[in-house]
């Protein structure tokens, strides 16, 4: 018996035609989801904006935003459809978010995480990036403070 190659993962700049695909996996991944306005608006009208979307056989499977601030960037969200999690998807996420960074010349990164998200704390630290920071009942659901990580991104990823 052949065996079967799994899907590839594309990758590729988030378009107005994403958002509904993005908003089933922001529903599903967070209790306090971005509204569809906000996506609509942040991939329309946000010039510091760049969403890159995760696709596979054409379905959207996972996404992130980054805002450009000067010679920084600000990692908004990042979410892999819960379905399709564990097959290292958030990775190449991560990596082409890095990865236009550099080739936008921004020098460091940061986000905000969960302090109880050990999954994705453990993903942003294999990457390098540090906690710096906390910000105090950041998530207004149930007031977890947040731990601020930074990343130098002029080293290779």
């Amino acid at each position: 018996m052949k065996e079967e190659k799994a899907p590839e993962v594309r990758l590729r700049q988030m378009t107005l035609e994403d958002v509904d695909g993005v908003m089933a996996i922001e529903k599903a991944s967070f209790t306090t989801p971005w509204s569809r306005g906000a996506f609509i608006k942040e991939v329309t009208e946000n010039k510091l904006a760049f969403y890159t979307v995760a696709e596979i056989a054409g379905v959207i499977v996972g996404y992130a935003g980054v805002w450009l601030i000067i010679d920084e960037g600000h990692i908004t969200n990042i979410a892999v459809a819960p379905e399709y999690r564990g097959r290292e998807i958030g990775k190449k996420i991560l990596e082409e978010l890095i990865r236009e960074l550099k080739n936008r010349k921004i020098l460091r990164v940061t986000l905000e995480v969960r302090e109880s998200n050990e999954v994705a704390i453990g993903l942003y630290k294999s990457y390098g990036f540090i906690i710096l920071g906390r910000r105090p009942g950041y998530y207004t659901d149930n007031g977890e403070d947040a731990l601020i990580m930074w990343k130098d991104i002029t080293e290779r990823i």
